[in-house]
Protein backbone atom coordinates (compact mmCIF):
# COMPACT_ATOMS: atom_id res chain seq x y z
CA UNK A 1 0.00 0.00 0.00
CA UNK A 2 1.34 3.52 -0.91
CA UNK A 3 1.63 5.65 2.47
CA UNK A 4 0.05 9.04 1.80
CA UNK A 5 2.13 12.18 3.28
CA UNK A 6 1.30 15.44 3.84
CA UNK A 7 3.52 18.12 3.85
CA UNK A 8 3.47 21.68 5.81
CA UNK A 9 6.20 23.59 4.69
CA UNK A 10 6.65 27.41 3.84
CA UNK A 11 9.84 27.22 2.32
CA UNK A 12 9.11 26.95 -1.05
CA UNK A 13 12.29 25.32 -2.60
CA UNK A 14 11.74 22.93 0.31
CA UNK A 15 8.95 21.86 0.13
CA UNK A 16 8.59 21.41 -3.88
CA UNK A 17 11.99 19.33 -3.66
CA UNK A 18 10.11 17.15 -0.82
CA UNK A 19 7.25 16.41 -2.74
CA UNK A 20 9.14 15.64 -5.73
CA UNK A 21 11.43 13.33 -3.67
CA UNK A 22 8.89 11.76 -1.54
CA UNK A 23 6.82 10.94 -4.80
CA UNK A 24 9.94 9.24 -6.38
CA UNK A 25 10.68 7.03 -3.17
CA UNK A 26 7.01 6.20 -3.73
CA UNK A 27 5.02 8.03 -1.34
CA UNK A 28 1.87 10.02 -2.24
CA UNK A 29 1.50 13.52 -1.52
CA UNK A 30 -1.72 14.34 -0.95
CA UNK A 31 -1.46 17.95 0.62
CA UNK A 32 1.46 19.99 0.36
CA UNK A 33 0.78 23.47 1.62
CA UNK A 34 2.45 26.43 3.60
CA UNK A 35 0.72 27.21 6.26
CA UNK A 36 -0.97 25.33 9.51
CA UNK A 37 -4.41 27.05 8.19
CA UNK A 38 -4.55 25.13 4.70
CA UNK A 39 -3.56 22.17 6.04
CA UNK A 40 -6.38 21.95 8.47
CA UNK A 41 -8.90 23.56 5.23
CA UNK A 42 -7.33 21.22 3.20
CA UNK A 43 -8.13 18.23 5.16
CA UNK A 44 -10.09 15.12 4.33
CA UNK A 45 -11.27 11.58 5.61
CA UNK A 46 -9.76 10.08 6.11
CA UNK A 47 -6.34 11.81 6.90
CA UNK A 48 -2.76 10.79 5.45
CA UNK A 49 -0.74 8.28 6.90
CA UNK A 50 1.72 10.94 7.89
CA UNK A 51 2.55 14.46 8.52
CA UNK A 52 5.64 16.78 7.89
CA UNK A 53 5.40 19.79 9.62
CA UNK A 54 7.82 22.91 10.20
CA UNK A 55 7.64 24.27 13.48
CA UNK A 56 8.04 27.69 11.80
CA UNK A 57 5.23 28.25 9.88
CA UNK A 58 4.08 31.34 9.18
CA UNK A 59 0.52 31.71 10.77
CA UNK A 60 1.06 29.29 13.36
CA UNK A 61 3.89 26.87 15.64
CA UNK A 62 3.79 24.26 13.90
CA UNK A 63 3.69 22.25 17.97
CA UNK A 64 0.50 24.29 18.04
CA UNK A 65 -0.85 22.46 14.57
CA UNK A 66 0.38 19.35 16.03
CA UNK A 67 -1.98 19.97 19.34
CA UNK A 68 -4.96 20.98 16.75
CA UNK A 69 -4.57 18.18 14.78
CA UNK A 70 -4.70 15.57 17.87
CA UNK A 71 -7.54 17.36 19.30
CA UNK A 72 -10.09 16.58 15.97
CA UNK A 73 -9.18 12.88 16.81
CA UNK A 74 -6.36 12.64 13.76
CA UNK A 75 -3.39 10.47 15.16
CA UNK A 76 -1.78 9.83 12.38
CA UNK A 77 2.02 9.64 12.85
CA UNK A 78 3.49 13.56 12.71
CA UNK A 79 7.19 14.51 12.16
CA UNK A 80 8.38 17.77 13.16
CA UNK A 81 10.91 19.42 11.66
CA UNK A 82 12.74 22.59 12.64
CA UNK A 83 16.22 24.64 12.71
CA UNK A 84 15.90 24.16 16.63
CA UNK A 85 17.41 21.13 17.72
CA UNK A 86 17.47 21.80 21.16
CA UNK A 87 16.52 19.19 24.28
CA UNK A 88 13.80 21.52 25.18
CA UNK A 89 12.69 22.03 21.76
CA UNK A 90 12.43 18.41 21.02
CA UNK A 91 10.71 17.67 24.40
CA UNK A 92 8.42 20.02 23.70
CA UNK A 93 7.22 18.55 20.32
CA UNK A 94 6.61 15.42 22.08
CA UNK A 95 4.51 16.35 24.15
CA UNK A 96 2.63 18.22 21.94
CA UNK A 97 1.73 15.08 20.18
CA UNK A 98 4.93 14.75 17.49
CA UNK A 99 6.24 11.40 16.67
CA UNK A 100 9.96 11.96 15.52
CA UNK A 101 11.73 15.42 15.26
CA UNK A 102 14.40 16.30 12.78
CA UNK A 103 16.72 19.40 12.95
CA UNK A 104 17.13 21.45 9.57
CA UNK A 105 19.41 20.83 7.46
CA UNK A 106 18.67 16.96 6.78
CA UNK A 107 19.63 14.31 5.05
CA UNK A 108 17.07 13.35 2.67
CA UNK A 109 17.62 9.74 2.85
CA UNK A 110 17.09 10.26 6.80
CA UNK A 111 13.82 11.72 6.53
CA UNK A 112 12.38 8.89 3.88
CA UNK A 113 14.06 6.44 6.33
CA UNK A 114 12.27 7.95 9.39
CA UNK A 115 9.05 8.08 7.67
CA UNK A 116 8.88 4.55 6.48
CA UNK A 117 9.26 3.62 10.01
CA UNK A 118 6.60 5.86 10.98
CA UNK A 119 4.28 4.62 8.43
CA UNK A 120 5.02 0.74 9.77
CA UNK A 121 4.18 1.92 13.34
CA UNK A 122 0.58 3.75 12.02
CA UNK A 123 -1.09 5.78 14.28
CA UNK A 124 -4.23 5.13 17.40
CA UNK A 125 -7.55 5.08 15.32
CA UNK A 126 -8.98 8.39 14.83
CA UNK A 127 -11.94 9.02 17.15
CA UNK A 128 -15.15 10.68 16.12
CA UNK A 129 -15.49 14.08 14.85
CA UNK A 130 -16.16 15.97 18.23
CA UNK A 131 -18.44 20.11 18.00
CA UNK A 132 -15.44 21.81 19.78
CA UNK A 133 -12.80 22.46 17.51
CA UNK A 134 -8.92 24.39 17.90
CA UNK A 135 -8.09 27.14 15.81
CA UNK A 136 -4.30 26.97 16.38
CA UNK A 137 -3.78 30.50 14.15
CA UNK A 138 -6.08 32.35 16.15
CA UNK A 139 -5.30 30.60 19.30
CA UNK A 140 -9.23 29.89 19.74
CA UNK A 141 -11.59 27.33 20.42
CA UNK A 142 -14.77 26.96 18.48
CA UNK A 143 -17.99 25.44 18.76
CA UNK A 144 -20.89 26.03 16.21
CA UNK A 145 -19.61 29.02 14.60
CA UNK A 146 -18.21 30.56 17.86
CA UNK A 147 -14.98 31.38 19.22
CA UNK A 148 -13.51 32.17 22.51
CA UNK A 149 -9.62 32.95 22.97
CA UNK A 150 -7.26 31.05 24.71
CA UNK A 151 -3.66 31.32 26.48
CA UNK A 152 -1.02 29.06 25.28
CA UNK A 153 -1.41 27.06 28.38
CA UNK A 154 -5.11 27.32 28.13
CA UNK A 155 -4.78 25.94 24.26
CA UNK A 156 -2.57 23.41 25.18
CA UNK A 157 -4.59 22.24 28.09
CA UNK A 158 -7.44 21.82 26.31
CA UNK A 159 -6.09 20.16 23.20
CA UNK A 160 -4.31 17.27 25.49
CA UNK A 161 -7.83 16.84 26.94
CA UNK A 162 -9.41 16.87 23.31
CA UNK A 163 -7.31 14.46 22.12
CA UNK A 164 -8.06 11.79 24.26
CA UNK A 165 -11.38 12.76 24.33
CA UNK A 166 -13.27 10.00 26.64
CA UNK A 167 -10.87 8.89 28.36
CA UNK A 168 -9.68 10.16 31.94
CA UNK A 169 -6.34 12.17 31.19
CA UNK A 170 -4.27 11.73 34.53
CA UNK A 171 -2.97 14.66 36.24
CA UNK A 172 0.58 14.49 35.45
CA UNK A 173 -0.09 14.01 31.59
CA UNK A 174 -1.96 17.27 31.80
CA UNK A 175 0.59 19.04 33.23
CA UNK A 176 3.36 17.55 31.06
CA UNK A 177 1.20 18.63 27.96
CA UNK A 178 0.01 21.92 29.01
CA UNK A 179 3.58 23.56 30.86
CA UNK A 180 6.72 23.72 29.74
CA UNK A 181 9.31 21.09 30.40
CA UNK A 182 10.93 21.40 33.78
CA UNK A 183 8.05 23.46 35.43
CA UNK A 184 7.23 23.44 38.78
CA UNK A 185 3.48 23.04 38.37
CA UNK A 186 1.32 22.42 41.80
CA UNK A 187 -1.97 20.76 41.55
CA UNK A 188 -4.24 23.95 42.60
CA UNK A 189 -2.44 25.23 39.94
CA UNK A 190 -3.79 22.82 37.00
CA UNK A 191 -7.26 22.96 38.64
CA UNK A 192 -7.24 26.82 38.76
CA UNK A 193 -6.76 26.54 35.06
CA UNK A 194 -9.33 24.30 34.39
CA UNK A 195 -11.90 26.28 36.17
CA UNK A 196 -10.87 29.21 33.74
CA UNK A 197 -10.93 26.65 30.98
CA UNK A 198 -15.20 26.28 31.85
CA UNK A 199 -15.78 29.70 32.60
CA UNK A 200 -14.39 30.14 28.85
CA UNK A 201 -16.08 26.99 27.76
CA UNK A 202 -19.63 28.53 28.88
CA UNK A 203 -19.55 31.28 26.41
CA UNK A 204 -19.65 29.00 23.98
CA UNK A 205 -22.03 26.72 25.16
CA UNK A 206 -19.58 23.83 26.44
CA UNK A 207 -19.66 24.44 29.86
CA UNK A 208 -19.86 20.72 30.87
CA UNK A 209 -17.45 19.52 28.58
CA UNK A 210 -14.85 18.83 31.10
CA UNK A 211 -15.58 16.52 33.61
CA UNK A 212 -13.12 15.98 37.18
CA UNK A 213 -12.40 12.45 37.79
CA UNK A 214 -11.27 13.12 41.28
CA UNK A 215 -7.79 11.99 42.53
CA UNK A 216 -6.95 11.28 38.76
CA UNK A 217 -7.55 14.03 36.27
CA UNK A 218 -10.15 14.98 34.01
CA UNK A 219 -11.75 14.04 30.71
CA UNK A 220 -13.35 15.67 28.44
CA UNK A 221 -16.83 14.68 26.02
Amino acid sequence: MTPNVAIVEDDLALRAGLSRGLREEGFEVSLSVTSGTALLQGLKDPPPDVFVIDIGLPDVDGRDLCLALRARGVHAPVLLLTARAGVTDRLSGFHAGADDYLPKPFHFEELVLRLRALTRRGGRAANPPSSLHLDPAAHEARHEGRGIALTPTEFRLLAALLARRGEVVRRHSLIAAAWPPGAIVHDNTLDAYVVRLRRKLDGIGRSSAITTVRGVGYSVA
